[in-house]
């Protein structure tokens, strides 16, 4: 084992949307960080696949099986790279509701609050949105939660058949309105994530060093098991222990949990800081259903997500319980979500040449139906070994049945319109849904709290049992919001951020360290 000589004020396990933000925020301030992240550099033509191949290569699978609730393997779609999964995001950053950081009735049983709410998190949304570029435009949500300022930047431009489709949605009672989207002002990586405006952020300051092709394998503690005293990891075949004052999990909702309960020792039995036995459990996983739609004329299939609609959010005309939230997909060739999980595509995509799977995208218009889940303890992620192993189990299945009709009479509706020249009927909405082994949306394995017996962390995302370990990732979440977790996930890492220089990390900054 190599002791790293040089002691840090922040180590950082996981670069994704939590852990690059916080680093950057944390090294602008002069504070001394490490941030350990498992993957590399990912190749700038792997970040913008836009054309068939994206449904031919798992491009976006690290060589490593999970097993799923009937104990087969799967390879999940995780980036394990600098930026993490914000790498092939969609880049679609929204604010939660107010009404969803507060407890209300679901279908099949109530949601669970936050310890704070929207107002709490409300300055630091704005400053997540200003930090990456956030592209949009306010007031057309109906649902939209208050803000003190517009976004930060104007839409970009549609293309003109998604211009027509939105007309033709407005006149049959929907209300879309432009997705939210980080973007960038370089053409050949226009999309923004958290390498770009985190960890190129913690790179510039000087006081941060970014070791890359590190894995956390544990954390261990000093004799009292109050405190996290060293950090190991496999670093380029080597095993590494580094140390800091304080340490940061933002590795995901899978590794996060994973990594902790793979530190259990004689103080920490159940793993490191999983005296309440919630680590790893009440997994929620967004539901996700893709439904196709064909163009009257062909498209490149290669454009961002465009609408969002949420006249569905809080119910319909027959219920009065949330349904969930639809926004365009990207262009076919271009949705790394949709490669992962599409309809008809999924077998048809391994037979078809790429001229034919080229031409079927280009008469494609895809749509995401996504609803929230309640959390359950028996849906959970727990280990052995080496292994992760997920037992899952979706809930709140009728409100997302509902949502996916509900969208597909309003799609049909919009066929028949005389008016309307950019889709045609069909007899059938092929539609599908997202596999297990999509966990991009994946919260709520460590889940926040005041209550130690029933939570993993309090509100400020420090673990209840140890006083200097904390966690920056959507498993801190107590609940699954149907419009995607990435904005509150960078917004609670600033939030953070502010926390631990104001009371944990007093003092003057430190001189730069090198990076890596």
């Amino acid at each position: 084992m190599i002791l790293d000589d040089t002691h840090y004020d922040v180590l950082i396990v996981g670069s994704g949307a939590g852990g690059g933000t916080l680093a950057g925020t944390l090294a602008a301030a002069g504070r001394r960080v490490l941030l350990l992240e498992r993957g590399g550099a990912l190749p700038l033509a792997d970040q913008n696949v836009a054309d068939a191949d994206l449904f031919r290569k798992d491009r976006y699978h690290p060589d490593e099986r999970w097993f799923g609730p009937d104990g087969d393997p799967f390879p999940p779609q995780t980036t394990y790279a600098l930026g993490g999964n914000s790498k092939i995001w969609g880049a679609v950053l929204q604010r939660m509701r107010e009404d969803d950081f507060r407890s209300h009735p679901l279908q099949e049983a109530p949601s669970q609050p936050w310890p704070w709410d929207y107002g709490e998190l409300a300055p630091y949304y704005e400053r997540a949105e200003q930090l990456y570029r956030v592209h949009g435009r306010s007031g057309d949500d109906p649902t939209e939660p208050t803000r003190a300022s517009a976004y930060p930047q104007e839409p970009r431009a549609l293309e003109p058949f998604l211009e027509q489709l939105g007309q033709a949605l407005q006149r049959h009672g929907c209300r879309p309105y432009r997705l939210p989207l980080s973007w960038s002002d370089d053409p050949e990586d226009p999309t923004g994530d958290a390498e770009l405006y985190g960890i190129k952020a913690a790179r510039a300051a000087g006081s941060a060093r970014v070791c890359s092709d590190a894995r956390v394998l544990r954390l261990h503690v000093n004799p009292s098991g109050r405190e996290v005293r060293g950090v190991e990891a496999m670093v380029k075949g080597e095993i590494w222990l580094f140390r800091a004052d304080l340490v940061v999990l933002a590795a995901g909702a899978i590794n996060t949990p994973a990594i902790l309960l793979r530190s259990a020792s004689s103080l920490h039995p159940r793993g490191l800081g999983n005296g309440s036995d919630q680590v790893g459990r009440n997994l929620m996983q967004l539901q996700l259903t893709s439904i196709l739609q064909l163009a009257r004329d062909p498209n490149s299939g290669r454009f961002a997500r465009s609408f969002g609609i949420n006249d569905f959010y809080w119910g319909d005309r027959n219920v009065s319980y949330p349904l969930g939230h639809v926004q365009s997909a990207g262009g076919v060739l271009q949705d790394a979500l949709f490669a992962e999980s599409p309809p008809v595509l999924s077998l048809v995509s391994r037979l078809m040449p790429d001229v034919g799977l080229e031409r079927l995208a280009s008469r494609s218009v895809a749509w995401w139906a996504m609803s929230e889940v309640h959390p359950d303890p028996h849906n959970k992620v727990w280990v052995r070994g080496d292994q992760i192993h997920i037992n899952y189990l979706a809930n709140n299945r009728e409100a997302h049945d509902r949502l996916v009709y509900r969208w597909i009479d309003t799609l049909k509706a919009v066929e028949k319109d005389p008016e309307t020249r950019v889709v045609r009927s069909a007899p059938v909405h092929p539609r599908g849904e997202a596999p297990i082994s999509v966990v991009g949306y994946a919260c709520g394995t460590c889940r926040m709290g005041s209550d130690p017996t029933s939570s993993v962390v309090d509100g400020n995302g420090r673990s209840h049992e140890l006083d200097n370990l904390y966690v920056a990732d959507a498993s801190v979440f107590p609940s699954c919001p149907a419009v995607g977790p990435a904005l509150t996930v960078i917004a609670n890492s600033l939030r953070l951020a502010d926390h631990l220089l104001r009371d944990r990390l007093e003092g003057p900054s430190v001189p730069g360290v090198a990076t890596v």
